[in-house]
């Protein structure tokens, strides 16, 4: 008797499950950081301005600190349990940390608990956020058909864009619709409420989601190995993976989600001027993410990878050195859109690229691990630390430099990695190593 086959989910469906969390992860924390100066006063009030918001980014940073817990956790959990248990159980906790962002009264009604509720938000979503990257990155790159590996992994990081964009748009509808007053009275809950109304749509989505072969394969064949030595099975992977998401996240939290806030009080610019600037160089990053991607398939992610970044390297510091010459929404325009440009060419074949350092069967938590750790030191409290260099120094570039030391890593990252055919992802290569 035949039985039927049974029909795999719809690509887009696969893409949109994969994507939408992660996507929910930054626009949360693009939303945190756009509106941080807002939130410094609601729950930091009997502070300074300057310490107000270095408390505020700070706050931002302690989420940071339960990712690698959260990667390692949830990680080894994906690798066990499969890749559609491990994204629902992330955007469960994720709802629930927006939520309690929502409803958290502020400093001025319940005193000192209303801080600590934000912390243990932001502790709750940064765990969350340990094992999402990983976890749809593994899902992403295990799902994609032969040949389009890059091209799949690339709308990992569009979804990145489109969060960051959103969240950019919310910071430039709350400052240009509402009073500085009205903001403080609650205004500024409107993006966290949005964010929470679209996570269990989310949650549906990776509800209804199918299992990668891939990874149904590799859970099959039974093989585990512990963290200790996965990690002494592939340092060069681990190195690479530690450089590039180095790299990957000072651009990200310094020059996408910090310098809006960073242009606007050293800059003299409007904030509503710097989100504008900021909204049109992510639409510039989304639309050349995903071309990226795909050229990785054609010509390797290390070629593609290497001629965004480089540029990019080479022009941040004179760009922004003649933005401080001439403060204006123009010239602020022009070093948004070019400088985005040349990242979506680098975050295209970014997390195909990392995926595939790893074989299969311990792909989302090793991932997990070199991700976050180099996330919680470099990119979660990066806003904080340019802020107090800023402050300390009297180098109002700081935060550039910080982004060019992070590039020049993220070019021996590209130059560590290996092409997927060398990396053996198979379960049977992995079997071999390990016996």
């Amino acid at each position: 008797m035949e039985t039927k086959e049974k029909k795999s989910a719809p690509r887009w469906l696969q893409l949109t499950a994969a994507v939408v969390g992660n996507a929910l992860e930054w626009y949360d924390f693009s939303v945190f950081a756009f509106l941080a100066v807002i939130i410094s006063k609601v729950f930091f009030p009997v502070s300074g301005e300057y310490t107000g918001l270095l408390l505020t980014l700070a706050t931002f940073g302690v989420g940071f600190l339960t990712r690698p817990l959260g990667g390692i956790v949830i990680g080894i959990y994906a690798d066990r349990r499969g890749r559609k248990s491990a994204l629902q159980l992330i955007i469960s906790l994720m709802t629930a940390s927006l939520l309690l962002m929502v409803l958290t009264p502020s400093y001025n009604a319940i005193g000192i608990a209303a801080p600590l509720l934000i912390v243990l938000a932001r502790l709750m979503q940064g765990f969350a956020s340990g094992g999402e990257f990983a976890s749809a990155t593994a899902y992403l790159v295990e799902a994609a058909p032969a040949g389009s590996k890059g091209l799949y992994g690339a709308w990992q990081m569009f979804g990145q864009g489109l969060s960051n964009l959103a969240g950019a748009l919310s910071g430039l509808l709350m400052t240009s619709i509402f009073s500085e007053q009205e903001l403080l009275d609650g205004m500024w809950r409107i993006p966290f409420l949005i964010g929470m109304l679209i996570a269990p749509t989310g949650w549906w989505i990776r509800r209804h989601l199918e299992e990668p072969a891939e990874s149904v394969e590799a859970r099959a064949a039974g093989e585990k190995l512990a963290l200790r030595a996965t990690l002494a099975k592939y340092p060069r992977a681990f190195a690479a993976t530690l450089a590039l998401t180095t790299c990957g996240t000072t651009s990200a939290y310094i020059f996408i989600i910090y310098m809006p806030t960073f242009v606007s009080r050293k800059f003299s610019i409007p904030l509503s001027d710097a989100f504008l600037a900021q909204a049109i160089g992510l639409v510039a990053f989304i639309a050349i993410t995903p071309f990226a991607g795909a050229l990785s398939d054609r010509y390797g992610r290390k070629v593609v990878m290497l001629a965004g970044l480089t540029p990019y390297a080479l022009l941040i510091y004179p760009l922004f050195a003649w933005v401080q010459s001439a403060p204006t929404l123009p010239s602020l325009l022009l070093i948004y859109t070019l400088l985005s440009s040349f990242l979506g060419v680098f975050f295209g074949p970014l997390s195909t690229a990392m995926g595939e350092q790893f074989p299969v069967a311990v792909r989302s938590g090793s991932l997990a691990v070199s991700y976050n750790f180099a996330v919680m030191v470099f990119g979660g409290f990066a806003p904080f630390i340019v802020t107090w260099l800023i402050q300390s120094t009297g180098v109002i570039l700081a935060p550039v430099f910080y982004t060019l030391a992070g590039s020049a890593l993220g070019v021996i990252g590209c130059l560590l990695i290996a092409p997927a055919s060398r990396t053996g992802h198979s379960v049977a290569e992995l079997k071999s190593k390990a016996a």
